[in-house]
């Protein structure tokens, strides 16, 4: 399990939970205390904030629940999963390209990284070594082959 992942998980939902506690109420409060609620706007987007945060605190309790579920031992040893280190070949540009593969939340503008929920990411997982790839992106079709693929089980 990326545990570190898990940190940053946690921190933003000690945040939310920090908003829906505390920081919104008191919005709440200090635009109904303004008077007739029904023209209210700042009670109005204090009740919409309000609401934003409750379904961003369900999307990261559901999401922190994921990945401390993920079980690295299980994932597949001769195909691409969470953690591999891929090295692609573009059939149209003939462009190589390494990446590694990882769960959004790690981007951070790392540039060999790749989300295994991104187009491309979705396609290479569960492809082995010397494997075409074919993606459908907004700019059209582009064709991959794997060149080489070492698992989290190899890179570890």
């Amino acid at each position: 399990m990326p545990k570190h992942v898990l940190v940053k998980l946690e921190q933003e939902l000690k945040a939310v939970k920090q908003a829906l506690l505390v920081d919104i109420p008191q919005e709440i409060a200090r635009a109904a205390g303004q008077g007739d609620l029904s023209e209210n706007a700042e009670y109005e987007q204090a009740l919409a904030k309000r609401d934003m945060f409750q379904n961003k605190l369900v999307t990261l309790e559901k999401r922190i629940a994921e990945v401390a579920s993920l079980d690295i031992s299980r994932l597949p040893k001769t195909r691409a999963a969470y953690g591999s280190k891929v090295t692609i070949l573009d059939l149209d540009s003939e462009e190589e390209f390494t990446f590694k593969l990882v769960l959004p939340e790690e981007l951070d503008g790392h540039p060999q990284h790749l989300s295994i929920s991104s187009p491309i990411g979705m396609a290479l997982v569960g492809q082995e070594e010397g494997n075409e790839v074919r993606v459908q992106i907004p700019a059209g079709v582009r064709r991959f082959e794997i060149l080489e693929l070492k698992t989290i089980h190899d890179v570890a």
